[in-house]
């Protein structure tokens, strides 16, 4: 400790932050601006710029943004036996199912595939009462705010709501990993990719991919014809389409191809989503 009873090991990040600003920033912009140029000084790490950039996002962000639509869900019906549903969902790699009765817009609850643990023991599934496994479900409109929905998550302790439009038909669903990834960026897990995949196909004929694919590795997957002279990986080649180095959600075309970033900081891409471009 200093005579003056403060400690030398020097200011916190916070208080050389402060330190840059000249003044107030009068806008979410000029705050933006001032928390860039902040980074590029050292004085926040990018990891530390891309969170804060997210969060400042989500609050001005609604559930029919990014929620998974109605024809990408799979739904567990109140009727089925375990011998219909457990292959769905096995088959499936998700966690959490929404269920539903007669009526396809009647969700009655929520199941999880932990609480199914007990069916391993053959002679539970004589007794399986599914209603009697079924977590609440948490309903919303599609435009709900995504800070306030976050905030209904950590309180409620559900991470999956149903989304329903104007007329009560359910649009999608939307969890707690999608809104944190608004934030944090792309959160990958055991089922996003294995090991050594750089390539993900989904049910809806798009791809998610991992920007240091090689060049070599993507024109065999999709028989493209990228040159691999300038470049080595995909991400190059979408950084030098883009001018400049994008940001999460920037889209660009390239020969036929529809590239949108998904996770991205201050010095490279680090993944992508991959549709077919629309025809003229």
């Amino acid at each position: 400790m200093s005579e003056s009873g403060s400690s030398d090991s020097g200011p916190t990040w916070l208080e050389k932050l402060s330190a840059a600003f000249t003044g107030e920033p009068s806008s979410r912009a000029e705050l933006i601006e001032l928390l860039r140029a902040s980074e590029q000084r050292d004085l926040l790490d990018a990891e530390a710029l891309s969170i804060i950039e997210g969060a400042l996002v989500v609050s001005d962000m609604q559930a029919r943004e990014i929620m998974i639509p109605r024809s990408q869900v799979v739904f567990v019906r109140l009727e089925m036996t375990p011998d219909e549903f457990l292959p769905l969902m096995m088959e499936s790699g998700h966690s959490r199912f929404p269920v539903i009765s007669e009526n396809s817009d009647d969700v009655v609850g929520i199941l999880l595939a932990k609480d199914l643990l007990p069916l391993a023991m053959t002679d539970k599934k004589s007794k399986f009462n599914m209603r009697n496994l079924l977590r609440p479900c948490t309903a919303i409109p599609e435009s709900k705010r995504l800070n306030v929905l976050l905030e209904e998550f950590r309180t409620t302790r559900n991470h999956l709501a149903v989304v329903y439009d104007e007329y009560g038909g359910v649009s999608g669903i939307v969890t707690i990993e999608d809104v944190l990834e608004q934030i944090v960026g792309e959160i990958e897990d055991e089922f996003d990719f294995d090991e050594d995949d750089n390539i993900k196909r989904h049910a809806d004929e798009s791809f998610t991919i991992k920007a240091l694919t090689p060049i070599s590795d993507f024109n065999e997957q999709f028989q493209s014809k990228f040159s691999d002279e300038e470049f080595d990986t995909i991400g190059g080649i979408v950084t030098q389409s883009f001018g400049h180095l994008p940001k999460r959600d920037e889209e660009v075309e390239i020969a036929g191809y529809n590239f949108k970033v998904l996770n991205a900081d201050s010095r490279r891409i680090h993944l992508l989503k991959l549709t077919a471009a629309e025809a003229d």
